[in-house]
């Protein structure tokens, strides 16, 4: 059996002249990225993987939830896929991880992670929201056989407030 987790970026700050990519995160969005993690201790699978999005945003929320859930850094890895709004680039990085994994957990953007969730899972989700969770798992082997799975759970900061 294969676990994917998905975790929204938390919400950016728009007040620095920076590119996409480079936005931090907003005082809101380091809040809600606690909050999670806080929410998801000892409620998840053994983590085996964390990959991330290279933007700064994605890159930061990746960096709260490993040391929040008492994760080893070693774990991280930065994927330059990851950093896809459609869904299609994180869909083809997810079907090329290596089989010997079997939980992991990756940081990105919408519409991607709505899509994939909507698309691989058993829940259809409006919006995942900045910070948002979707655990996903799917009866297979292989990374290259995920299709339709089963949506285990999905956690989101207005269910916490």
């Amino acid at each position: 059996m294969k676990h994917l987790i998905l975790i929204r970026h938390g919400k950016s700050s728009w007040e620095y002249d920076v590119g996409d990519s480079d936005r931090p995160l907003s005082e809101r969005g380091i809040k809600d990225a606690h909050l999670i993690a806080k929410a998801l201790t000892d409620r998840i699978p053994p983590i085996e993987a964390v990959y991330s999005s290279p933007a700064c945003r994605a890159l930061h929320t990746a960096v709260i939830l490993i040391r929040e859930l008492g994760l080893s850094l070693d774990l991280l890895n930065i994927n330059k896929d990851l950093y896809d709004f459609s869904g299609s680039s994180v869909k083809a990085f997810v079907h090329s991880l290596p089989d010997q994994l079997d939980q992991v957990m990756i940081f990105g953007h919408n519409h991607a992670f709505t899509n994939l969730a909507n698309s691989w899972g058993s829940r259809y989700i409006d919006n995942v929201p900045t910070a948002g969770f979707v655990h996903l798992s799917f009866e297979t082997t292989s990374w290259e056989g995920v299709a339709y799975g089963k949506t285990q759970k999905t956690l989101f900061p207005r269910e916490l407030k």
